[in-house]
């Protein structure tokens, strides 16, 4: 097999590469950062505030599955160039957006667009460099991207946003042009095989999601006894019963239910959900609190937030090594215990807070907490299984992580918004707020850290019933590289 690349990893295929990962995880960052801008522009709503990521996370976890299986069907360079002109387009009209819907609508099309171009990624460099060690530097620099995109988005998202928001998505045009430009020229195709696609599967899924997320999102503002509230709610629950029963009964299904057959590998999956919450409505309310509550510009928020992506490093390194010596369950647990109460001590804290030391030590110890879970519940997943499904398990793994996010900052804006509007607080712009109504906007805000702590203390508890042994841990995470190793 000839490769357009042999003696260096270094070159405009992995710049494609990577630029790809890059942009899809820059843009879960910078629109929180740039939240509180787009909040007093747009006049956007509390619910329509939280919708701004979850209109993205949604459809980007529901149909991820669904991605990567289209990929295998119809070409991963091809459906890389489809997903990143989709999210291109969506980028433009993100930028461009003059109201509310128009904006919600974007970040949907977008999130659809990175679930269709961010599964081709790693796959692609399997036709696209040689194996040894040029592929292996690839696959470093391309999971690199994820650190670097998580704390480059702080720092440009909030440089972009101090100039204008919308140049956090008009930034994307150029750089989706030139990669679809690259990807043209500088990957080659895989060899694709015509699979059934469980497209049912992947919609009845998303849209239960979405109508069970808008009931509980807008429930406070139009009434929970509004016909559309309950339709949402009742529709949505239905929903998702179809689409067990549909599972059942589909060739090549997106859930296979046979992955479900471990009673620790469940419970798994729920710490991995509930993780993935907390980290996700720590992040989207802590950028809140420090932009409208402290003052903080959108760029100081950014650098004032990178010591929790620098914890969340340091955690994961020390957890990939000591998973080899200690039960996952303690330390899970131990990690859980920290977190809840870091969380409990966050929801203490009003607008007369220190960032040094206060919220600095604060962000590295949740940040460090919440790397542990990272790297040992993905890992718990797949103990015991054949190499033949560690790539499904760990594709619904990844699922549930990014699911876990747009749900969480979907039910608990409105657990906010009621606490503020209880002391007095209002839903206008924050440069009207006078002090009473922005200390009820803060308190709104640490209510959702006290449920967060909650959360993770359920996820502690239920760490401690997995029976997985650190020899058991280790095979998986040898499994795992091996799997990654065949795959390229």
């Amino acid at each position: 097999m000839q490769y357009p690349v042999t003696k260096r990893a270094f070159g405009l295929a992995i710049l494609v590469l990577s630029g790809l990962q890059l942009m899809v995880v820059l843009d879960g960052t910078v629109m929180i950062l740039a939240l509180p801008r787009v909040q007093e522009q747009l006049n956007l709503s509390s619910a329509g505030s939280a919708w701004t990521v979850t209109a993205y996370g949604l459809p980007f976890a529901g149909l991820m599955l669904l991605g990567g299986r289209l990929g295998d069907s119809f070409g991963r360079k091809r459906m890389l160039i489809a997903g990143v002109a989709l999210f291109t387009l969506a980028s433009a009209l993100c930028g461009t957006a003059q109201n509310e819907a128009w904006l919600i609508a974007a970040r949907a099309l977008q999130g659809t667009g990175a679930a269709i171009a961010a599964p081709t990624a790693f796959a692609l460099v399997a036709t696209t460099f040689a194996p040894g060690p040029v592929r292996n530097q690839a696959i470093a620099i391309l999971g690199s991207m994820v650190g670097v995109g998580s704390v480059g988005g702080l720092v440009v998202g909030g440089a972009l946003t101090q100039v204008d928001w919308r140049w956090i998505f008009w930034i994307n045009v150029p750089i989706g042009i030139l990669i679809v430009v690259g990807a043209i020229y500088e990957l080659r195709d895989t060899v694709h095989h015509r699979i059934s696609l469980d497209i049912r599967g992947a919609v009845l899924g998303t849209l239960a999601c979405v109508a069970i997320v808008f009931g509980a999102t807008e429930g406070p503002e139009m009434g929970w006894d509004s016909p559309f509230i309950i339709s949402a709610l009742v529709g949505g629950f239905v929903l998702l019963i179809v689409f067990v029963f549909a599972e059942r009964h589909v060739a090549n299904p997106l859930l296979p239910w046979s992955l479900f057959d471990s009673r620790d590998r469940v419970i798994s999956f729920i710490a991995i959900f509930l993780t993935s919450g907390v980290l996700g409505a720590t992040t989207f309310f802590v950028a809140l609190f420090i932009q409208n509550v402290l003052g903080y510009s959108p760029l100081m928020a950014g650098l004032a937030s990178i010591p929790f992506t620098l914890g969340a490093g340091v955690g994961t390194a020390i957890a990939s090594k000591a998973v080899q010596f200690v039960q996952p369950r303690w330390l899970l647990f131990g990690a859980a215990a920290v977190l809840s109460a870091s969380l409990y001590f966050g929801s203490t804290i009003d607008g007369s807070v220190e960032y040094f030391p206060t919220l600095l030590i604060l962000l590295l110890v949740v940040g460090c907490s919440v790397g542990f879970g990272i790297v040992i519940l993905p890992l718990c997943v797949l103990v015991g299984v054949d190499m033949s499904h560690i790539g499904p398990l760990s594709a619904v793994g990844q699922m549930f992580m990014n699911m876990g996010t747009p749900f969480a900052v979907g039910l608990l804006s409105p657990v906010a918004l009621s606490r503020t509007l209880s002391l007095g607080g209002t839903t206008g712009k924050v440069t009207d707020m006078n002090a009473l109504e922005i200390a009820a906007l803060g308190s709104g805000y640490t209510l959702v850290l006290l449920l967060c702590a909650i959360g993770t203390a359920v996820m502690g508890v239920l760490a401690l019933t997995l029976r997985y042994t650190p020899a058991q841990v280790s095979q998986a995470q040898h499994a795992q590289d091996e799997a990654q190793k065949s795959a390229l």
